[in-house]
């Protein structure tokens, strides 16, 4: 078995975990959620979601990662006799998002080429949907594949196989750009879009708050989602990172850390996006609800490039400095993923992290050819909806439960408080052990419910047939649960050099 490998310094692990956490979300997701669910007053179950449940949770990962050296299925066995299906249950979620998150990531990569001409003309939606990816008429139909897309996927792979062929030594050398890169060029978008006439109307649809909003449940239900969907936790990715770590490296502070320069990189997010909203608002004539569209895929392929259009001047340099923002926070997620899962792999069975590596890359650009069909975004977006509603917050329901009533959160404190400066207390206890599962198994339910109320209105989601739904949410999500117990249950190929540590 090879010598585990280790973070150059702890400067190059932070910025790896920041990396990982701020991703595409941070540009296209944060900003819409906060701007319909109560404005600025949206900030107050957010950071109160960040502080009960997220940073918990990231602290959780980072200790059981750093304590048992291992990738998250070898530490929950660790963990637990019999858990490591949990482990493995967190890889097959990041496997799933990393086969669709890859066809995200090559269109980034042909939007660089289009940005230098910009080839989206007056019609950015028409451009995207039918010359760029071809879109078919439904999930039945996948059509065969769309070349450009076909192109950018195998860019977006080889990046991958290149950041990550060296383990945690090339990709220290990546983050030390891809992280500070976004950054800057989100200061850049922000500068550009808060100079420009009617960003203030943007940035008080983005911010003016609206506190009878803390009033509904769905709005706390959407606060600690984001949270949880935003810091990579339950991934896997978290626990992997942290095991290469040198021993006594700290724990609780790098995910204080981790978690606020995640938070503020969305909250800076908002002003690029909703200041140049407010401006094309002004452009059109029209409110800033009627132009700034819904987030998501729409922001950035025919929103943002439809506002970047309409610029008095250096609409190219405006359009690369979007797309390298993109491509630079979504690559550092994408490659984290992908390690997460070839650290899981190569602990279980003892196979060299190269060929490990490769071995993940080939099947997941197998199964991600799927999603480069003419058909592939109606797959994307139904996998992509119950990965993250069920799949995500599962894992991270169970994680709490494994950690704070199995192995006990006072043993995870006793191992982490020696090696760090932020010391927890008893209230981490109540944290981990009552409020994050509530919060979890609350929206979990609230998912369920709502599941059950929309199939039995008739209203599928997306108004997709159901067989599609079954096949692409439900059916996923059973294959993942199944096949991570049978993993678990699987026998390793070597011997491992410690045994599981029980519960007292």
């Amino acid at each position: 078995m090879e010598k585990r490998q280790q973070w150059d310094s702890r400067m190059i692990f932070i910025f790896a975990a920041i990396g990982s956490a701020a991703g595409l979300g941070n540009a296209w997701r944060f900003p819409y959620m906060a701007a319909s669910n109560g404005g600025g007053a949206f900030l107050i179950p957010y950071f109160i979601a960040l502080i009960t449940a997220g940073i918990p949770l990231l602290i959780l990962e980072f200790g059981i990662g750093h304590k048992f050296q291992a990738g998250a299925p070898t530490a929950f066995s660790k963990v637990k006799k019999g858990w490591e299906g949990l482990g493995w249950w967190s890889i097959g979620v990041s496997f799933v998002i990393v086969t669709y998150y890859a066809v995200i990531m090559a269109w980034v990569f042909d939007y660089l080429w289009y940005s230098l001409s910009l080839a989206w003309g007056d019609a950015p939606a028409d451009f995207f949907l039918n010359n760029v990816l071809k879109l078919s008429e439904g999930p039945g139909h996948l059509g065969g594949f769309s070349i450009p897309v076909l192109i950018g996927l195998i860019l977006a792979w080889l990046a991958v196989y290149w950041t990550i062929r060296d383990g945690v030594k090339s990709v220290g050398k990546v983050v030390k750009w891809t992280v500070p890169l976004p950054i800057i060029m989100l200061g850049i978008l922000v500068i550009r879009g808060l100079t420009l006439p009617g960003a203030i109307d943007g940035i008080n649809y983005y911010l003016n708050p609206d506190f009878s909003k803390l009033l509904d449940p769905k709005v706390w239900a959407s606060a600690y989602g984001q949270v949880f969907f935003s810091l990579s936790v339950a991934f896997g990715v978290m626990i992997a990172y942290a095991s290469y770590l040198p021993k006594k490296s700290d724990i609780t502070n790098n995910a204080f850390i981790t978690a606020f320069a995640n938070c503020g990189i969305s909250f800076m997010a908002g002003f690029a996006v909703f200041g140049t909203m407010g401006y094309m608002a002004a452009e059109k004539g029209a409110s800033v609800a009627e132009v700034a569209g819904t987030g998501g895929i729409g922001l950035a392929f025919w929103v943002y490039p439809e506002a970047i259009r309409l610029l008095p001047f250096g609409s190219v340099v405006f359009a690369l400095v979007f797309y390298i923002m993109l491509l630079t926070l979504g690559i550092d997620s994408f490659f984290s993923l992908v390690e997460g899962v070839v650290a899981g792999v190569s602990d279980k069975w003892g196979f060299g992290k190269k060929k490990t590596t490769i071995g993940v890359i080939l099947v997941g650009f197998v199964i991600s050819l799927i999603y480069a069909t003419k058909g592939g975004l109606h797959w994307l977006d139904i996998v992509d909806r119950y990965v993250n509603n069920y799949g995500i917050i599962g894992v991270a329901l169970f994680e709490t439960i494994a950690i704070g009533w199995i192995y006990k959160s006072r043993k995870l404190r006793e191992y982490v408080n020696p090696i760090s400066e932020v010391h927890l207390g008893g209230w981490y206890d109540v944290l981990i052990k009552f409020i994050a599962p509530l919060a979890l198994a609350g929206i979990l339910v609230w998912n369920i419910v709502q599941e059950i109320i929309d199939v039995t209105q008739g209203n599928a989601y997306g108004g997709y047939p159901v067989w599609a739904i079954a096949v692409g949410g439900w059916l996923v999500a059973i294959v993942l649960i199944v096949g991570s117990i049978i993993l678990g249950k699987s026998k390793s190929s070597y011997v491992m050099e410690e045994a599981s540590e029980e519960v007292e």
